[in-house]
């Protein structure tokens, strides 16, 4: 009866996997994401940007006409919805709430032919800002996101009320230790992208190989795209953003910043974009967040640093109990 049972358990298991694992394998997503469901409404910002007409879509969370205003500035694989909890526990605190999908990621336009610039990407961001009435939030940025929410408040200090950055890349100029990719070599890495080589990457270097549904959940609107109709188009804009990620460091400039700065790190992060080429001779290991925290500290002395031992590349993921308890010192201090 006991060994009945255990089969029966088995099979149900390996049932629910190959399920899934179909599920997942049919998923297909236009540029737009036009079936993939985000948490609040979306809206679209229709602008004029390098000769083309563009929407920015964006989500907004309101506390109160007078209340202030926090930006939230997505990662490079991910688009504004993974902001949900951040934003409700924002919400609380009392603050107004913007979360924009850049041009090239999310449900925004995804021009093929467009100069992706995080000084772009800023002024878009700004013209956003501007047409919603916001004079001045906090940015907050993560991962390639804390590259933009950087060169926004190296660009814009006077709309920048506080600089937050949670593990962010470009916290080291990784074209003095890597060699130069054309954006070729990203396009041709990007049209092989499966469904399993996005899961395998998450699981091993955001996760540290741990995986559940919510994990899983956010690597669809990739899939989804390597999948779908566009996926071309998706290899070329994708294509595109890596390259600014290594010509455009903003680090060489953080003694340049003129606003209150907070770096949030999840030490465990080993993060380190074009580790797989570097320089022949090069023994500088990329992505030690455990050490950057304190490098940071001498090009930003005035830097507030919380480190999240344990914790990877999404804390606010990974363990958002723990990453609430600094955002909030973040947020107020």
């Amino acid at each position: 009866m006991k060994k009945c049972s255990l089969l029966l358990v088995v099979c149900c298991m390996s049932a629910v996997l190959v399920s899934r694992a179909t599920e997942i394998n049919d998923l297909s997503y236009d540029q737009y994401l036009s079936e993939y469901e985000y948490p609040f409404e979306v809206n679209a910002f229709a602008f004029e940007s390098q000769g083309k007409s563009l929407n920015m879509t964006y989500m907004v969370l309101e506390a109160g006409e007078t209340r202030p205003w926090v930006t939230l500035l997505h990662g490079k694989n991910f688009n504004g919805a993974y902001w949900e909890e951040t934003a409700k526990f924002l919400q609380e605190k009392g603050f107004n709430v913007l979360m924009p999908d850049q041009i090239g990621f999310g449900k925004s336009s995804k021009p093929t032919e467009y100069q992706y610039s995080f000084a772009a990407l800023a002024a878009n961001t700004k013209a956003l800002m501007e047409s919603l009435h916001i004079q001045q939030s906090m940015v907050v940025g993560h991962s390639m996101g804390g590259m933009l929410a950087s060169r926004f408040a190296l660009q814009y200090p006077e709309q920048t009320e506080k600089l937050i950055l949670v593990n962010p890349i470009g916290l080291e100029n990784y074209l003095e230790f890597v060699q130069y990719k054309d954006v070729n070599f990203f396009y041709e890495n990007e049209l092989k992208k499966t469904a399993e080589g996005v899961r395998s990457y998450q699981q091993k270097n955001y996760y540290d190989g741990d995986w559940n549904a919510r994990y899983e959940a956010l690597t669809y609107p990739l899939i989804g795209w390597a999948q779908g109709p566009d996926r071309e188009i998706m290899a070329r804009v994708n294509a595109l953003t890596y390259d600014l990620i290594f010509t455009q460091p903003v680090v060489t400039e953080f003694a340049d910043l003129q606003v209150p700065t907070v770096l949030i790190l999840g030490t465990r992060d080993r993060t380190g974009p074009g580790r797989g080429w570097k320089r022949p001779g090069v023994t500088h290991e990329l992505g030690r967040y455990d050490l950057l925290g304190e490098r940071m500290k001498k090009r930003i002395p005035e830097m507030t640093l919380y480190e999240l031992s344990d914790l990877g590349h999404l804390p606010q993921i990974e363990d958002f109990e723990r990453f609430r308890t600094v955002f909030d010192q973040a947020i107020f201090n």
